[in-house]
């Protein structure tokens, strides 16, 4: 008896198809198991996209959760590598809230981890393989690069303490300029002090356009060597067909406790929000213990369900 072959529908194709882009670089699979220990990720509440977790007893006393997260799994489960490239990519589900209508939602992740001796190379093929997944997902779409080193130097020029830090970096990832001028004259801060921040944040466009002025801004504020790799980061685009499609903009930014150096996020048209994020997290690394360096991202496959029939979903 024959049988008929199953349609893929859009989103399984289309992680069909990041699966087979990031093997063809010679990533391998990375299969979890849907449980990890809670400890894991109350200790890294910062580091999820949102606070809520499943959780549950199982039957020796510990206190488990669904997994919320894939990263920190990884990092937990594997080891350090000295000299060496640990490069996976991963298709799972998370657990988390979706927003405080939906409640928790069961989602589906595809993304890359390179850990290990990451060298600007790497992340050039990582920032590469980002734009390489946002095309396949539609042709329209926009990778935003940031540097975490230049926006937490310009954040601690201003800030006074962990609160006032915390709040500015909001102001940033909302582009919300007169709240960095607010922020500044509650704490009693000269009016012009959160000018270099507020001319930071307003930046945005191809970086021909405007690395000449971050350049300018970043050694003014001692954060030039920051700004020779966000650069060199840039410039690893130039002459592929992803180079007009590369923007500068420093709310596409992580949590500065874990991350450092580039942080990404990627945008299709007609989704609201983005279907990619991520970048270096060397300090989450060592946070946990792990003296390797690491980056990658995660591709939202759920967010592409809004896809419309003309978005690309073949190659």
């Amino acid at each position: 008896m024959q049988i008929e072959d199953r349609v893929m529908d859009p989103q399984e194709k289309i992680g069909f198809m990041l699966r087979s882009l990031y093997a063809g670089y010679g990533y391998s699979r990375y299969r979890m198991s849907k449980f990890e220990e809670y400890d894991l990720y109350s200790r890294n509440k910062d580091f999820l996209f949102s606070e809520g977790v499943i959780t549950f007893t199982d039957t020796n006393g510990r206190l488990m959760a669904l997994k919320p997260d894939v990263t920190l799994s990884i990092v937990k489960n594997t080891r350090d590598l000295p000299g060496k490239l640990q490069k996976l990519y991963y298709h799972e589900n998370v657990y988390r809230v979706a927003s405080a209508e939906d409640g928790f939602r069961e989602m589906t992740q595809v993304g890359i981890e390179c850990m290990g001796d990451v060298d600007s190379a790497g992340v050039a093929e990582v920032l590469k393989l980002a734009a390489e997944s946002l095309r396949l997902c539609s042709e329209e779409y926009v990778l935003e690069i940031s540097h975490m080193g230049i926006l937490g130097a310009f954040v601690d020029a201003v800030a006074s303490d962990g609160r006032m830090r915390d709040q500015l970096l909001q102001c940033v990832t909302e582009k919300n300029l007169h709240g960095i001028s607010r922020i500044c004259a509650e704490c009693g801060l000269p009016e012009n002090a959160g000018e270099p921040l507020r001319q930071l944040v307003s930046l945005y466009g191809a970086p021909k356009s405007v690395m000449p002025r971050i350049r300018e801004l970043a050694e003014e504020n001692g954060a030039g060597e920051f700004a020779d790799e966000l650069a060199r980061a840039a410039a690893s685009f130039a002459g592929s067909g992803a180079e007009n499609r590369i923007r500068i903009d420093f709310s596409a930014s992580g949590d500065v406790k874990y991350y450092n150096g580039i942080a990404f996020k990627g945008f299709i048209s007609g989704i609201p929000g983005s279907v990619l994020s991520g970048g270096q997290y060397d300090r989450l690394m060592h946070r946990m213990g792990r003296r390797d360096r690491a980056a990658g991202f995660a591709v939202f496959l759920n967010m592409l369900d809004r896809l419309s029939e003309g978005g690309r979903t073949d190659d």
